[in-house]
C-alpha cells in the first residue's frame, strides 16, 4: 500500500496572475491512451500525456500486464517547463485484445479510482488472476458499482467488507455480453463495462440515463472499435461490439478540463488578472464549470477552436472577473462533477448566494467533498451548509477571511482549492497535506507562483516570497 509523509502547504494573498498557463494533460484521457494502447497492436504514440501519480500508476499496471511502456527516451530528468512536460512523447508497444498476462505482483494504483475501476474492466474478461490496493484514501472508496455489471459478465471479485480494496480479480475465460443500466451517472462504471466488453464476443451494452463523459467511447473509435451511441426512452444506450482489432498510432492529450479550473478561478477571483490557457479540452460533457461561470458573470474567452484527437480544443483567455452566485441545477453535476470543490471557492468570492444542486456523488470521491468544503470554508470564516445533497454557500463579495488550517484527507482538489482560496483570502490559508496533489497536477504550486511572478517583477511575488509555498 502507498504511503507519504505529510507536506504541509500554505497560500497567501497574491497580486494578478498574468501570462500563459500550460496546464497538464487531460487525466481521464491519458488514462484511456495507456490501457488502449496497451490492447492495440503495434506502437501507440502519445504526446502530452499528464505525469501525474495517478497516470503513472496506470502505466506501472499496464508494464506489469505485459505491454511496454515507455517515456521519452531522448530526455533524461523532469521537464524544465510546462511546455517542455506537453511535448514529452510516451510509447505504448501493444500486445492485443485478449492477451494481457498475469501480474505477478500485487497492482498499487495509489491514489486512482479511474485507474482502479477502469483496469478492474480490462480484467476482468481477460482469463487471469490479479490483485489491487491502493493508499489510505483509495482503499476506502466503495467498488460495488463495477463489481456488480462485472460479476455479471463472468469475473469474481473478492474485496474488503464493504467491498473495498484491497481486492482480488478473478478474470473469466468465458465472457459474457450483457445490456446494463447505470443506476448512477458514472463515466467510470460505463467505461469499465465497455472495457470488459473488449475481450467478449458479441455485443456489450451500456444505457445511461444521465449523459457522462465520452472520452472512452471517442478514443475506442479512433482506435478502429465499432461503437454506437442510440437514442432511448431511458437514455443513451452505448454499445460496442467486441474482440475488435484496435488500431495503433498518434494520440495528441488535450489540457484538463479539470486542471485548468484551478487557475481559472484564481485568475478570476484576483484583481487585475489576465491569463491565457492554451489548448483545454472542451469536451461537451466536461464544461459545465464554464458555463456556471459564465452565468455566474466570469469573462473567458475561447481562442482557436480546434479538433484534437477526436476531442474538441480551445486556447481559454481569462480576466478577472466580478462574480455572482447562481443556482446550479442537479443535471449539471455530470458535467462538473469534480470542479464543485473550486466552484464553492469561486462562489465564497462571489456576491450572492450561490447553491449547488444534487451532490450526493461528491460523498464518494477521493474524500467527501461535500462535507470536506463546508467544513474548510467554514473554518475560513465564510458562511455554508450543507442541506441534504445541496452545498450553499454565502459568497463574501471578494472579502473571505481565510486564516485556517484545512484538512485534505489526501484529496487532490480539496487541497488545491483551498490553496486557490489562500490567494484572495485576507489572511493565508493552509493545507494540513499537499502530497496529493502530484496525482493530477505536478508543478501546482511552481506555476501559480511563476504566474504571480510575472505581474509583479522578477524578485518574485510581492515581497519576495513565493505566494504558494511551505
Amino acid at each position: 500500500m502507498t504511503t507519504t509523509t505529510p507536506t504541509p502547504m500554505r497560500a497567501r494573498q497574491a497580486g494578478p496572475l498574468t501570462g500563459t498557463i500550460s496546464i497538464p494533460g487531460d487525466k481521464s484521457i491519458s488514462h484511456r491512451a495507456l490501457m488502449l494502447g496497451a490492447l492495440a497492436v503495434g506502437r501507440t504514440t502519445v504526446t502530452g500525456l499528464l505525469e501525474g501519480h495517478d497516470v503513472l500508476a496506470t502505466a506501472a499496471a499496464m508494464r506489469a500486464l505485459g505491454a511496454r511502456v515507455e517515456p521519452p527516451q531522448s530526455e533524461t530528468g523532469e521537464p524544465k517547463s510546462d511546455g517542455d512536460r506537453l511535448k514529452r512523447t510516451w510509447t505504448v508497444d501493444g500486445v492485443g485484445v485478449g492477451t494481457l498476462l498475469e501480474p505477478e505482483a500485487v497492482l498499487d494504483m495509489g491514489n486512482s479510482g479511474t485507474s482502479t475501476r477502469l483496469l478492474a474492466g480490462l480484467l476482468a474478461t481477460h482469463p487471469i488472476t490479479s490483485f489491487m490496493t491502493g493508499d489510505a484514501s483509495l482503499v476506502r472508496r466503495p467498488m460495488a458499482r463495477i463489481t456488480k455489471p462485472l460479476t455479471d459478465m463472468g469475473a469474481t471479485f473478492l474485496c474488503r467488507s464493504g467491498t473495498r480494496l484491497p481486492m482480488a480479480i478473478v478474470g473469466t475465460d468465458r465472457p459474457a455480453p450483457i445490456s446494463y443500466r447505470l443506476p448512477v451517472a458514472s463515466a467510470q462504471v460505463k467505461s469499465a463495462i465497455l472495457l470488459a466488453g473488449l475481450n467478449t464476443p458479441g455485443i456489450t451494452t451500456v444505457i445511461e440515463p444521465v449523459a457522462t463523459r465520452d472520452h472512452t467511447e471517442h478514443m475506442l473509435q479512433h482506435m478502429g472499435a465499432t461503437v454506437t451511441v442510440d437514442s432511448t426512452p431511458d437514455g443513451n444506450a452505448i454499445s460496442l461490439v467486441g474482440q475488435p482489432d484496435l488500431i495503433a498510432g498518434p494520440i495528441a492529450v488535450p489540457g484538463d478540463i479539470s486542471s485548468a479550473a484551478f487557475p481559472i478561478v484564481a485568475a478570476l477571483c484576483r484583481p487585475g488578472s489576465n491569463v491565457r490557457i492554451p489548448d483545454v479540452g472542451l469536451n461537451e460533457r466536461r464544461i459545465g464549470l464554464l458555463t456556471t461561470l459564465a452565468e455566474m458573470g466570469a469573462d473567458i474567452t475561447y481562442e482557436n477552436r480546434r479538433l484534437q484527437a477526436g476531442e474538441p480544443v480551445a486556447d481559454l483567455v481569462v480576466r478577472a472577473s466580478a462574480l455572482t452566485g447562481v443556482d446550479v441545477p442537479p443535471d449539471r453535476a455530470a458535467t462538473m462533477i469534480d470542479e464543485y470543490p473550486i466552484l464553492a471557492v469561486a462562489a465564497a468570492s462571489a456576491t450572492g448566494t450561490t447553491r449547488m444542486r444534487g451532490l450526493a456523488e461528491l460523498r464518494v470521491k477521493e474524500s467527501d467533498r461535500l462535507s470536506a468544503m463546508a467544513t474548510g470554508l467554514g473554518a475560513c470564516g465564510v458562511t455554508v451548509r450543507v442541506e441534504g445533497d445541496d452545498l450553499v454557500v454565502v459568497g463574501t463579495g471578494g472579502k473571505v477571511p481565510g486564516g485556517a488550517t484545512v484538512t485534505t484527507d489526501l484529496d487532490h482538489r480539496i487541497a488545491m482549492s483551498f490553496l486557490v482560496l489562500g490567494l484572495s483570502a485576507a489572511a493565508p490559508v493552509a493545507i494540513d497535506d499537499a502530497t496529493a496533489i502530484d496525482t493530477s497536477f505536478p508543478g501546482f504550486a511552481e506555476l501559480i507562483n511563476r504566474a504571480c511572478r510575472q505581474a509583479e517583477g522578477e524578485d518574485g511575488t510581492l515581497d519576495g516570497r513565493e505566494v504558494i509555498g511551505p
